[in-house]
């Protein structure tokens, strides 16, 4: 494909996206480069089909018939584009993790997530995600879903784990997933460990 022509497949494949989808420039580098991409998502903003949120970080608008509005991104959409511009791999934590498998339906006031990048904060609208650094072995060579559980039992923390919770959990979580957890998380707290054990019930 000549990269002179980028406007119509980078346009086709926005247009292919669901609503609400947030994407960053990289995301059409097989398309074009970065300055041809800018170029294109600038005249597609011009044009109010796409909306830009931060720097470098643009969604599809999803409107809100209800409300009669565009409604703000995601922020989980929102904060792992910001992850794949800077090649981070980040989990949810905190309030934010508990958030994420259904454990509280509070909204977070700050979404937090762990991250093997820097130390950054991101507002939008009325938004903020903070990443926080942590070592590496809480999120690398794990899978996302194991990273998330093990985050949402930290931030419960040890005394707070209940039958409930454990139920809860486990029923968010597909056979093949438990199989992987059980394997994953051997190397977690010992206390995590063992409420995984619970949470999958024993997989082998």
């Amino acid at each position: 494909m000549a990269r002179i022509n980028c406007f119509d497949p980078i346009n086709f494949r926005i247009e292919s996206m669901p609503k609400g989808e947030v994407f960053i420039i990289s995301d059409f580098s097989d398309l074009a480069d970065d300055a041809a991409i800018r170029k294109v998502l600038s005249r597609l903003e011009e044009d109010g089909k796409i909306r830009r949120i931060m720097r470098g970080v643009y969604d599809f608008p999803e409107y809100n018939e209800f409300l009669g509005e565009y409604i703000e991104p995601k922020p989980d959409k929102v904060a792992h584009a910001l992850a794949r511009n800077y090649g981070w791999t980040i989990v949810p934590c905190g309030d934010t993790a508990l958030n994420m498998l259904g454990l509280s339906t509070q909204v977070p006031a700050i979404w937090l997530y762990v991250s093997d990048g820097t130390y950054k904060e991101y507002t939008y609208g009325n938004t903020t995600i903070k990443f926080k650094r942590t070592t590496n072995k809480e999120i690398s060579k794990i899978s996302y879903k194991t990273a998330l559980v093990i985050q949402a039992l930290k931030a419960l923390g040890k005394e707070n784990i209940t039958d409930d919770i454990i139920s809860k959990i486990s029923s968010t979580i597909t056979d093949d997933e438990k199989a992987t957890m059980f394997a994953e998380s051997k190397y977690a707290t010992a206390w995590i460990y063992d409420i995984i054990k619970e949470i999958c019930g024993g997989a082998k």
